[in-house]
């Protein structure tokens, strides 16, 4: 015999209101959310779609923040280098100029303070700074200033001035993300832009029964290039020829030392890896190399120079009216500079085309992938408000109608 007590009415109304409640709160829920996933077990599969869609569409939107970021620095390094080869135009002009001979030693030294203040511009242009405050030529040292001045007495200027310019930055190493593994390195180095010509280095020490005493590794320009226990200078030179860095190692003839050039105008830089010694022992460098700094060994030849060395060259040879160095030499180092300057412009334009079309790929990407994800996760705001009226009338009729048949209750004959 099934007993049915007072409360049973009351219980079974209350449990299904609450199921109605909770409906119309599902459906509030996801209109406000704009989804129709409030919960994974509202639709498992789709659900795992979204979450992959949402993943790929947040990786999108942060590489068409890199493109653009990589664009506008390239923009800022393009400017500049242009500004750099208008400056090294003029001195050419200077030096065409002050070469013919006509001019008396006056007029060429005047020449030579034209340059000395166009070098000084030259600096500032190439210690830049970008809109967030980093060295736009300092490679990843990007809160070091690239260029320091070294300043001495210049015959034929009153004032002590600038007699030497170093490199204190370090690789252009720095990269973005692009799109899924695909990168672009932002920097150009000022050891790449400003430099002239490409560097030599010779090694006096005879290196013909030199073998390594064990295995390490050292770097070429920041690319590191590992060595085995017995290897020979011939197989280190080798092996510097297949890292892939910008320089390219031999053995002299003459002296029997390694030799370095490098491939292409820009600063050479060496250094050994924690506990090796190999280019100390091969002469190439110093053991109190301060660190990203390279220290040549003084028994060394070293050639091959900067920018800021050539024109320095240039503004003394004119200052002393020694016309014909300004025409052999001194033009001839301008001319070198200055296409080293333009093949870096040429890159990073190149450079700049490449983020520009994975950009507007990118652009045409996140709309496919926004369609994809609101096929899945979004909701039909016509449905889900008509779904949301029947459900809100529903509960109001399901009150009305609990209102009159739950059983009076013992209050109920009290009033």
């Amino acid at each position: 015999m099934f007993r049915v007590s007072t409360n049973m009415p009351n219980d079974d109304i209350q449990f299904r209101l609450r199921r109605k409640e909770t409906e119309l709160n599902s459906i509030q829920a996801k209109i406000a959310e704009q989804t129709r996933l409030h919960e994974l077990r509202d639709d498992p599969i789709a659900a795992s779609h979204a979450v992959r869609y949402h993943s790929y569409l947040a990786r999108l939107n942060r590489f068409e923040t890199n493109n653009l970021d990589a664009k506008e620095h390239y923009n800022l390094v393009d400017v500049y280098m242009r500004q750099a080869n208008d400056i090294m135009q003029r001195v050419r002009e200077l030096a065409v100029t002050g070469a013919t001979g006509t001019f008396t030693q006056e007029d060429t030294a005047k020449m030579g303070v034209e340059i000395n203040e166009l070098l000084k511009e030259l600096v500032a242009i190439a210690n830049a700074t970008g809109k967030d405050g980093k060295q736009l030529f300092a490679g990843d040292k990007a809160f070091t200033l690239p260029f320091r001045t070294v300043e001495g007495t210049v015959p034929g200027i009153g004032n002590a001035d600038i007699i030497r310019v170093e490199y204190r930055g370090a690789g252009a190493a720095r990269r973005t993300e692009i799109s899924d593994n695909a990168f672009a390195t932002l920097d150009i180095a000022g050891s790449e832009a400003f430099w002239a010509e490409k560097m030599q280095v010779f090694s006096n020490y005879d290196a013909s029964a030199y073998q390594t005493a064990g295995d390490g590794s050292f770097f070429v320009d920041g690319t590191e290039v590992f060595f085995n226990a017995g290897d020979s200078a011939a197989a280190i030179a080798a092996k510097i020829n297949d890292s892939g860095a910008p320089v390219k190692a031999y053995i002299d003839t003459e002296t029997g030392g390694i030799a370095l050039q490098g491939t292409d105008a820009h600063l050479i830089q060496l250094e050994d890896a924690q506990g090796s010694t190999v280019l100390r022992d091969l002469g190439l460098i110093l053991e109190n190399s301060e660190q990203g700094i390279t220290a040549w060994n003084p028994n060394a030849t070293v050639t091959g120079g900067s920018t800021f060395d050539v024109v320095i060259a240039l503004r003394d040879a004119l200052l002393r009216g020694d016309h014909n160095f300004a025409g052999g030499q001194g033009i001839g180092g301008i001319d070198e500079a200055m296409a080293n300057i333009q093949a870096r412009i040429t890159e990073i334009g190149a450079r700049a085309m490449r983020v520009d079309s994975t950009w507007k790929r990118i652009n045409e990407e996140i709309p496919n992938v926004t369609a994809s994800l609101d096929r899945e996760a979004g909701i039909n705001l016509a449905s889900a408000a008509m779904e949301l009226g029947m459900l809100d009338t529903a509960h109001k009729a399901a009150l009305q109608t609990a209102a009159r048949i739950l059983p009076p209750t013992l209050l109920d004959f009290l009033r």
